[in-house]
């Protein structure tokens, strides 16, 4: 086997192991950390890598490889300046292989060579569904390090993570739904059970439910569950 044909064997690694990771039990945090993991592995050049979400007016850090990764995130949004700022808000990568050359963003790059070992830096916008956007950053120990193979290994790991953070966004969105209709549904049990054991109308006994919420301090859903509960325990003709 040729040394390409084994990179090419642990790239697909890689991505399988991700993928499963997306579509499985860990958490939103633990999804996006392992993509910034997975870029030390696949990008030419990348020591530490973090992921940057914009949503509405907000810009956060909702993963990192590591502290310096982080730490060079949080002085990007205390300074205003820095790739991964701009491609949060322009549809281009950004490259800088090496900071202490030439630079776009002398505040940050001042920090970055003072309080850091990073030389290198690199931004990718990533497109997730709805309002967010979010960014991926590369950043390298080693002047010259990134190159345009770096580039190019970016933007394929850049355009998974967008399917990885939309697909995760939908099953999200799906699990908030179905918890939302059983609730509806323990909820609607509730209220036609009270109304006939009270004999009220509906409204009436929709207030009932809600009174009883109130009282308990527990959510709606909550108490319809223990409604619906109790009252098929008592349901039916008792034994003698």
């Amino acid at each position: 086997m040729s040394a390409e044909d084994g990179q090419q064997q642990e790239t697909a690694a890689v991505f399988t192991r991700l993928a499963g990771i997306v579509y499985g039990p860990e958490d939103y945090e633990q999804m996006c950390t392992a993509l910034c993991i997975a870029a030390q592995m696949l990008v030419p050049g990348c020591d530490r890598a973090s992921l940057m979400l914009r949503r509405g007016s907000t810009i956060r850090t909702v993963a990192a490889g590591d502290d310096v990764a982080r730490r060079i995130d949080a002085a990007e949004r205390e300074l205003g300046e820095g790739p991964c700022l701009d491609v949060l808000h322009n549809d281009t990568a950004e490259l800088d292989a090496d900071l202490a050359v030439r630079t776009r963003w002398p505040a940050l790059t001042k920090w970055i060579l003072e309080s850091t070992p990073v030389r290198g830096a690199a931004g990718f916008r990533l497109l997730v569904e709805g309002a967010d956007v979010a960014a991926l950053n590369i950043f390298s120990d080693t002047p010259g390090a990134l190159t345009e193979d770096s580039l190019d290994a970016g933007a394929v790991l850049a355009a998974f993570a967008s399917v990885a953070l939309t697909a995760r966004a939908h099953r999200e969105q799906a699990q908030t739904l179905r918890l939302g209709l059983e609730s509806n549904r323990e909820i609607g049990k509730a209220i036609g059970l009270l109304m006939a054991l009270h004999e009220v109308p509906e409204d009436d006994a929709f207030t009932l439910l809600r009174e009883a919420s109130q009282r308990m301090n527990l959510r709606l859903s909550d108490v319809a569950k223990q409604v619906v509960e109790t009252l098929k325990k008592t349901d039916g003709p008792s034994e003698s």
